[in-house]
């Protein structure tokens, strides 16, 4: 039997993504084990058909946690048998690289974001240099590379000469039961509900600007469920716009919980700012997520996801991130009933298209051929 490592930095309870891509290889024969980190307050992990570990680390962020995690991760690899690295993310790339060589075994490296484009590297020259060395002494030997978005693919190539294969991070087609009410989540039963979800709710994600136009919007009310570096800024405005009533935050849910909250809302919220390359590149897992739950999109004028609000009719693209064109784009949705349905409808339709399961038919020919 074929053993495979997948090494992520998270603490395995909110990485879909991974958990898809571990799954498709069990039930392909392969031997799976999944590693990270935990936090001092992670969830406890539900039952999973493939191992997990996950590692307890002195520090929690930042450089020092970086340089502990690929310290930790290279003996973790070092003393350990796999046929199969796979490394997600550049943060895991370096210690999956170097074993895989000393091995000689298969690496396959799966970018879910282009990570030296991304918001918090670019703002600190240090992390950059290091990073960006990182990426350039390990990408032009990888034989295998997946990524998430067709202009994270593009510009790869532009940069290495090397074309990734497209995996998008879809949900499964199957659908998830709703358990839920919206009385029994505590969602007001007379508003037009809005859902930002997402596992890091941080600058340039759309937060700060959703609640400056919440003012504009009486008679609805947001759902802010996940978690992220944003949220005390996020809680502490919406006091000052005095809307504490007109929002709910929630903590990070498990995905059952996450679709039961995401299929009660009305319009699901996307508004991830330019800030950055990656964030510009970007097609993130709950522009699917709001798809599968047939519920409409308000999304920010940012090329992927444009071009899927677009191309499917599945919501609203606001212009910019001025609380006027937000709660405008917004007002499409809730005050002209027809075309909502319409939006509901083009969903029902996308998410029959934009499933996981085709999306693994290019994970068999990386895989299994």
């Amino acid at each position: 039997m074929i053993k495979a490592i997948l090494s992520v930095t998270n603490d395995l309870y909110t990485d879909p993504r991974v958990d898809k891509v571990a799954r498709f290889l069990q039930r392909n024969g392969y031997q799976v084990t999944l590693v990270g980190r935990r936090y001092g307050d992670s969830p406890a992990l539900e039952e999973r058909p493939y191992q997990t570990h996950r590692m307890r680390l002195l520090f929690r962020k930042g450089s020092l946690f970086y340089a502990e995690y690929q310290l930790r991760l290279f003996f973790y690899l070092l003393f350990r048998r796999f046929d199969v690295y796979v490394a997600n993310d550049l943060d895991t790339l370096l210690p999956n690289f170097l074993i895989s060589r000393m091995r000689k075994k298969r690496l396959v490296y799966d970018s879910h974001e282009y990570f030296c484009g991304e918001l918090s590297v670019v703002n600190k020259p240090s992390s950059l240099w290091v990073w960006s060395h990182i990426e350039k002494f390990c990408f032009p030997k990888l034989e295998t590379v997946i990524t998430v978005s067709e202009s994270i693919v593009d510009q790869y190539e532009k940069e290495y000469g090397i074309r990734p294969y497209l995996v998008r991070n879809i949900p499964p087609e199957r659908k998830a039961e709703v358990t839920e009410t919206r009385a029994s989540l505590g969602i007001p039963e007379n508003k037009f509900i809005l859902i930002l979800q997402g596992n890091a709710i941080n600058e340039g994600r759309g937060g700060e600007e959703m609640i400056e136009a919440m003012p504009l919007l009486p008679d609805t009310h947001l759902l802010v469920v996940g978690g992220g570096l944003s949220l005390p800024a996020m809680k502490q405005r919406a006091k000052e716009l005095n809307v504490t009533d007109s929002i709910t935050f929630v903590g990070r849910q498990n995905q059952q919980m996450l679709y039961n909250y995401t299929v009660l809302a009305d319009v699901g919220i996307a508004l991830d700012r330019d800030v950055s390359a990656n964030a510009r590149f970007s097609l993130p897992n709950k522009i699917f997520e709001y798809i599968k739950a047939g519920t409409p999109l308000v999304v920010s004028n940012l090329v992927e996801r444009r071009h899927i609000v677009e191309q499917y009719h599945v919501g609203v693209v606001a212009e910019d991130w001025t609380p006027e064109n937000i709660a405008a784009a917004v007002r499409l949705l809730k005050d002209n009933p027809d075309f909502f349905r319409q939006c509901q409808e083009h969903c029902a339709t996308a998410a029959h298209e934009l499933t996981w399961e085709n999306e693994e038919k290019v994970l068999e020919k990386v895989y299994l051929e």
